[in-house]
């Protein structure tokens, strides 16, 4: 059966680029009389509030949207994360960089070939890691494509499908060797949601096109994981008066507010094309 999802994170409130996403999604899962999953991306902890999660729900109710219950939240799930992510380092897919975001740059800038565009590394000595959590540094978990790609046989066979592009070859090296996991918060992006979209049987992932280059990489850890890959579709993105991505950390203007100053649900439908 067709399922699809709107998974945003309750690190603000939304604006009208996610009732834009919301209703996409939800209008594409009614077309085809399939399912609609709501789902909350709080593995952020530093970031995520619960009184933003609150505030989803209201909103999306207010749009006129309605969900599978109950609603998953991933900071309820780390285990399905960590089964994953043991999976792929008892195959020696993943490694413990203990790198910091400066040294990973400086890294990427002297690589004796010219700079990088992305990172690539690997595990370091036995004893030398060892000294390293016995004196308790942090680290995160890193895909090495180095390993994904012996375990293949390279990426030429991996490719995905897009509404807009068609049957794209997928090239997780574009992405470097990404991180899965940190010591901290014990999962990333990228892991989490594609155990995610597998769990949750999503058969199409409608989001926006700042996350088409994302798909290379979820599309590799499917491969490695044995899991399906869905379809996607990468709509376009809503603009301010600016010409600029509305944005969160930009301040725009938010659902609620829309709501307080009298806006209905109807009028914002209308106004994002969906009559």
């Amino acid at each position: 059966m067709f399922a699809t999802r709107f998974a945003p994170s309750p690190t603000g409130y939304l604006h009208k680029g996610h009732a834009f996403s919301a209703l996409t999604a939800f209008d594409a899962a009614r077309r085809a009389k399939g399912r609609f999953v709501l789902r909350i991306e709080d593995i952020d902890a530093t970031r995520c509030r619960p009184e933003f999660d609150t505030a989803i729900l209201d909103d999306l109710a207010w749009l006129g949207l309605d969900w599978e219950t109950p609603v998953r939240r991933q900071s309820e799930h780390l285990d399905d994360y960590h089964a994953a992510l043991a999976r792929l380092d008892a195959e020696g897919l993943v490694y413990r960089c203990f790198r910091t975001r400066k040294e990973v740059a400086e890294a990427m800038a002297s690589a004796p070939h010219g700079p990088m565009e992305v990172f690539r590394g690997g595990p370091l000595p036995a004893a030398e890691e060892a000294a390293k959590l016995a004196a308790g540094k942090p680290f995160a978990w890193r895909l090495s494509l180095d390993a994904a790609a012996a375990k293949l046989g390279g990426f030429a066979d991996l490719a995905f499908t897009d509404e807009t592009e068609g049957l794209v070859s997928a090239r997780p090296e574009l992405g470097g060797d990404v991180v899965l996991a940190r010591k901290d918060v014990g999962v990333a992006y990228h892991l989490a949601v594609t155990v995610d979209d597998a769990l949750q049987g999503i058969t199409h992932v409608i989001r926006g096109v700042d996350l088409f280059d994302a798909t290379h990489v979820q599309r590799l850890l499917q491969a490695l994981l044995g899991l399906p890959t869905p379809s996607y579709a990468h709509h376009p993105l809503l603009v301010g008066p600016d010409g600029k991505r509305l944005a969160k950390r930009d301040k725009a203007e938010t659902l609620r507010s829309l709501r307080e100053r009298g806006m209905s649900p109807g009028d914002l439908r209308k106004e994002l094309g969906f009559g």
